[in-house]
């Protein structure tokens, strides 16, 4: 559902952070955060456990969100990280899933691939063919490591976004980021797939 007390349609539509207030007092503004990412939410769920469970899973993600919508402090960061990072924690709740996903994009050759566009975005991380040790790669990474670079591969996150979403320190971001990369590029002969670029300690 839309805002219903907006004054006109030519007005600026409110930031996230005072949708949510506005939901504090009416629940049913918050539609206008669902609106706004849930198909982006989806996508990355997809991009994670396939698109069989991503419906569901992007649908408990909102439910969890709608709940805890009085928590949300935007002192400490934006709405769309802190969707992110409850998103990510209920793919957490499906490790096996996610570690079955890529082992199946890791034996489907790329020339005859079926997966669909969505999920082999998931095995490049960034664009290119399906590649075998990729996806076993991916499926190797750590949980906490292999969300911080999805984090950034797929949703263009800055280390502090990561860190919101995680509730992780900067530096432990910055070392899980290095980490999954170097085991990436050793699996696929120095090659980085994901396309990240550094940021300076701070």
């Amino acid at each position: 559902m839309r805002l219903s007390h907006a004054p006109d349609a030519a007005a600026a539509p409110l930031s996230d952070a005072a949708v949510i207030e506005a939901s504090w007092r009416e629940p049913e503004c918050f539609g206008e955060i669902f609106h706004r990412y849930f198909q982006e939410i989806r996508r990355y769920i997809a991009r994670r456990l396939g698109t069989d469970v991503a419906d569901d899973v992007a649908a408990d993600t909102f439910l969890a969100a709608f709940r805890r919508r009085k928590r949300f402090d935007p002192a400490r960061g934006a709405v769309r990280p802190w969707l992110y990072g409850i998103a990510t924690n209920f793919v957490g709740q499906h490790l096996r899933a996610e570690q079955r996903f890529y082992r199946m994009i890791a034996k489907t050759p790329a020339e005859t691939s079926t997966v669909g566009p969505e999920d082999r975005v998931t095995a490049q991380v960034s664009a290119g063919s399906v590649r075998r040790e990729l996806a076993e790669s991916m499926a190797a990474l750590s949980p906490g490591d292999r969300n911080v670079l999805l984090l950034v591969a797929l949703a263009d996150f800055t280390y502090e976004e990561v860190a919101m979403a995680l509730d992780l320190k900067y530096g432990t971001v910055a070392s899980r980021l290095n980490r999954a990369r170097k085991q990436l590029r050793a699996a696929l002969g120095g090659v980085d797939p994901t396309h990240v670029t550094e940021e300076s300690p701070k």
